[in-house]
């Protein structure tokens, strides 16, 4: 108001709901100025034809006829136009501070923090695949153009540990910006993959401050958007960590009665699945701190459970041979598979499953034999891949490329081959 032009100033004013009275007052100052400038059609066109005009001659007819007056004279007196002591200066200045109380002026740095808050919301309900790519302006994830799968044929990078430590397991972030190890010792590590050391851009291990179990790391896994970890024990204990700072949000001190043998996040993040080998699976809320709903019917160690992609079931594998799907609202089984065929079948463990991101009806089972699975949830067997040997070709564990337009199966054998 105070520094733009008459037209600058109505368009950016079309948006807002002012009081009558200012608005007035702000059309009035306009048509003064247009007189000034001689502009007199358009000021004639202004005093005549809008809305606040119209209803200062309604309501105050002799401010209106001195609007009339001052456009049909040849001349322009600023002494006639604007009250003594005032100026057209003035007088733009008290409008401007008179519309600063109907504006609410929002900083640059709130605007991105809204965006940022809105991009994870998307993550957070699975909208939005961890890493994407977002185009603001289009309202889109940006699209990549889709390289040819190839697997890895030589070794990249090792990470050396203390004579007396080994790690027990390790994982990627989704988004793929950690690296991280839990070993024997307790010790949670995170690692800059590319040179195979310690990263220390993170300040509580540039500290020697490392995130730390009372017993040996024996699982973990990541938020679906890469900010918490959790990580289960030997000792059957959980705990939360965010991993930017290194902070313990939650812990689980009896989560299990044994040693946790995996862990998931909920698809929302709220919620953890862990298995055990106390033969149960349990959900706890990470906001209650408590366990809430136990799965109890293997007759083994319980070595992997994860949620469903519709969320209403989860499926497990235990070492008692079985898979087994179960109602996440009545905790009740559903269904059991024996993916192992043949008399001794039930006691072949099952080591891990793998639902197939892109067909959520079905899965890869990896057992202790020389053959991985791909089964649907009616237990049939759609597809199998064999090690093709008889004497130290059974499979360990396997997993699935990340891709989600397709998917390549790694499996680890007894040999220590991978196919």
């Amino acid at each position: 108001v105070v520094s733009t032009q008459s037209t600058g100033v109505l368009i950016a004013i079309q948006s807002l709901k002012l009081p009558d009275n200012k608005l007035i007052d702000l059309y009035e100052h306009i048509v003064l100025e247009l007189i000034e400038l001689r502009e007199l059609s358009a000021a004639r066109s202004l005093l005549r034809q809008t809305d606040p005009m119209i209803m200062l001659k309604q309501l105050q007819p002799d401010r209106y006829i001195h609007l009339e007056t001052l456009l049909a004279r040849s001349y322009f007196d600023p002494r006639e136009a604007y009250p003594e002591g005032s100026s057209k200066e003035r007088r733009r200045a008290a409008i401007a501070q008179a519309l600063a109380g109907e504006v609410s002026v929002v900083p640059p740095a709130r605007m991105l923090a809204l965006l940022g808050q809105a991009l994870k919301w998307q993550q957070h309900q699975g909208q939005l695949p961890p890493g994407t790519s977002i185009d603001v302006f289009r309202g889109k994830a940006a699209v990549k153009d889709e390289e040819e799968e190839k697997y890895p044929t030589q070794l990249s990078r090792t990470i050396k540990f203390g004579g007396k430590s080994h790690p027990e397991c390790c994982k990627y972030s989704p988004d793929g910006q950690y690296l991280v190890t839990g070993t024997l010792d307790g010790f949670i590590e995170v690692w800059n993959f590319t040179t195979g050391k310690i990263r220390k851009d993170l300040r509580y291990q540039a500290q020697e401050q490392f995130m730390l179990m009372d017993d040996a790391v024996s699982c973990m896994n990541f938020s679906r958007d890469s900010e918490m970890l959790a990580t289960g024990s030997q000792d059957g204990r959980i705990k939360v960590w965010k991993i930017q700072a290194g902070q313990c949000l939650r812990r689980f001190e009896k989560a299990h009665s044994a040693g946790v043998t995996c862990i998931t996040f909920s698809r929302d993040g709220s919620q953890l699945l862990s298995a055990s080998f106390d033969q149960t699976i349990r959900i706890h809320g990470l906001k209650s701190g408590k366990t809430l709903k136990e799965f109890r019917g293997h007759t083994s160690f319980v070595n992997e459970a994860q949620f469903t992609a519709d969320g209403h079931t989860i499926i497990s594998a235990s070492s008692d041979g079985t898979v087994k799907v179960w109602s996440l609202k009545s905790t009740e089984n559903i269904n059991t598979f024996k993916p192992a065929l043949g008399s001794s079948a039930s006691e072949i463990t099952v080591n891990s499953i793998h639902l197939l991101p892109r067909n959520t009806e079905q899965f890869v089972v990896c057992n202790r034999t020389n053959t991985v699975s791909i089964m649907n949830m009616q237990g049939q067997i759609v597809k199998s891949f064999s090690s093709g040997k008889r004497q130290g070709g059974d499979f360990v564990c396997c997993t699935l490329s990340p891709r989600e337009s397709g998917y390549t199966v790694w499996g680890r054998t007894t040999s220590c081959t991978a196919s």
